[in-house]
């Protein structure tokens, strides 16, 4: 049976209000929260982009539930070691578990530093020994590492979960697929694709967990919730690699000049259907996911959490 869960968007909201959605998340019966991992925000519109780590402290005081970065990338901005530091201190915390989401990120948070944006077959690379380093020092041993990309002298993590942190690895293509099965405790992926699911499964994922996401905009206006998330979330509808390599939010808010509200109410849930809703989430039970999370985009955060709690939670469950 899916776990469905919500998901706490950084970009959006700042420390107080994310607490607070996670809290009314709770009260209305999803199982689980995800959170988003940024430096910026995609675009001014959005406004928000506070330092994960402070707010997952925050969450593990405010909810009992499990708490995961939907991702977190472990490369460029923020060596692994420090990752791992961090990751494994949320662990201890959390009350309901706490999984590291990773990916290879985009060129938007991790170029801030000033470094090269390298290209996607390198930063797999840099991923896979990214997550080769924070395991071992989720086992407490010291590590000294020398590799192709990181270099990690006398590293110990002090303070541990019982257990390691589960590391679930994005991807949405094949290769960063193949590499999320062969070092990954779990898959990440944000389409309701089963063959995607399949190539997880088969290429060395087995049952391990499958987790996905989406945003829809709950709203008695179904127009102005299209107005809505094109205002805020056009950056979604965007094609190919643009989301990985333009490099700042007034760059992307150039692009989203591309996309019209006709592209936002083909691919977006807007409106009160709790049909439209369900379905929404359905997909991604029936393409085989075990975790499923939803983020509302518009303002009305205690309408949806109610419109949740009566009418789509209840329909997924019965269906299941």
């Amino acid at each position: 049976m899916p776990r469905y869960g919500y998901f706490l968007s950084c970009e959006q909201y700042g420390p107080a209000e994310l607490v607070e959605q996670a809290r009314m998340a709770e009260q209305a019966g999803f199982e689980a929260l995800w959170i988003s991992d940024h430096y910026h925000p995609w675009n001014d519109e959005q406004g928000q982009s506070p330092f994960v780590w402070s707010v997952i402290g925050a969450l593990s005081e405010a909810v009992s539930l499990p708490v995961g970065t939907a991702v977190t990338c472990p490369t460029v901005r923020t060596h692994p070691a420090v990752v791992a530091q961090a990751a494994a201190t949320a662990a201890v915390m959390s009350p309901g578990g706490f999984r590291l989401g990773v990916g290879t990120g985009e060129a938007l948070n991790e170029h801030v530093v000033g470094g090269p944006w390298p290209p996607a077959h390198v930063r797999l690379e840099m991923l896979e020994e990214a997550v080769q380093i924070m395991r071992r020092l989720f086992s407490g041993e010291e590590v000294n590492h020398r590799g192709t990309h990181y270099t990690v002298e006398n590293a110990r993590l002090y303070t541990l979960p019982d257990e390691p942190v589960p590391v679930d690895v994005s991807g949405f293509g094949p290769a960063a697929t193949k590499l999320a099965a062969r070092v990954g405790d779990g898959y990440i992926t944000m389409m309701p694709d089963a063959s995607m699911v399949e190539q997880y499964r088969k290429g060395g994922g087995g049952q391990k967990p499958v987790s996905g996401g989406t945003k829809v905009c709950y709203g008695t206006d179904r127009e102005e919730c299209v107005r809505t998330v094109h205002r805020l979330w056009a950056n979604e509808q965007l094609p190919g690699e643009l989301g990985q390599v333009l490099p700042s939010p007034k760059h992307f808010e150039q692009a989203q000049t591309l996309v019209t509200e006709d592209m936002v109410r083909e691919n977006r849930v807007c409106g009160d259907d709790a049909d439209e809703h369900v379905a929404e989430l359905r997909a991604f039970a029936d393409a085989g996911f075990d975790r499923i999370y939803v983020n509302q985009i518009g303002p009305d955060l205690r309408g949806f959490f109610d419109f949740c709690r009566t009418k789509v939670l209840p329909q997924l469950r019965q269906g299941d």
